[in-house]
């Protein structure tokens, strides 16, 4: 039986739909999840897709951290159920408490919506495992909010945990400030918690997931978190 994933939609989620086919494609199952629901039940892992939760009102992630989901969000990922938050989703998990950091408005004051490079940092995990460390990957931001920000111990022991999942980089791989479009600290574009049950990312892999789309740099993440739940 294929592994069920479900996908939270709140009020201006408006990637739910690519993250479902994208999950559909690497063989799992995945159901829409209304963000007032609070049973997630019969799930083997979640995504929070982008989009503007609540129309980013107060902050990005600051009103739907008080949807009824996320408290099923919470005891899934306390049960060790893998949980995935892109762009918004991300600033969903911060302001939750489940991922570690906070994000700042770009440093160029102005939304990014363009193709990026990153950089893989480990392969040991359950959503990066078809990656290789150190590999190039080429996806879309599209962000106001994308400037990761934690303060120095935070990063210190992200980085000596092995935390950190993807870094901004250019297209050879380098990892240099020119190459960081929106001034996250460490170039940081995801992280994961301890467990590396938890991932984060700023970057759209659903949205090159396939070559019709352009690309498929995104799709080995969701092989991957589809082969660990099978």
């Amino acid at each position: 039986m294929a592994p069920r994933v479900g996908v939270v939609v709140f009020p201006g989620s408006n990637c739910e739909h690519d993250a479902v086919l994208g999950l559909e494609r690497a063989g799992a199952r995945a159901d829409l999840v209304w963000h007032g629901d609070d049973d997630l039940s019969g799930f083997d892992a979640v995504v929070l897709p982008g989009g503007f939760a609540h129309g980013d009102y107060l902050r990005p992630g600051g009103l739907a951290r008080f949807s009824p989901v996320m408290a099923a969000v919470a005891r899934l990922a306390a049960d060790g159920g893998p949980v995935v938050g892109i762009c918004n989703g991300f600033q969903v998990l911060t302001e939750a408490g489940l991922l570690p950091g906070a994000f700042l408005q770009n440093a160029a004051l102005k939304f990014l919506g363009k193709d990026v490079f990153l950089k893989v940092e480990t392969s040991q995990s359950i959503f990066t495992n078809r990656y290789e460390a150190g590999q190039t990957l080429r996806l879309p931001i599209a962000h106001h909010e994308g400037n990761y920000y934690a303060d120095e111990a935070t990063l210190a022991r992200l980085e000596g945990n092995g935390q950190i999942a993807f870094r901004y980089c250019s297209e050879a791989g380098a990892v240099s400030a020119d190459a960081n479009p929106n001034g996250a600290a460490h170039n940081i574009a995801g992280v994961f918690n301890e467990a590396k049950t938890i991932l984060g990312m700023m970057p759209h892999p659903e949205r090159l997931a396939d070559a019709a789309l352009g690309g498929s740099d995104g799709r080995p993440l969701f092989e991957a978190l589809a082969e660990a739940l099978s």
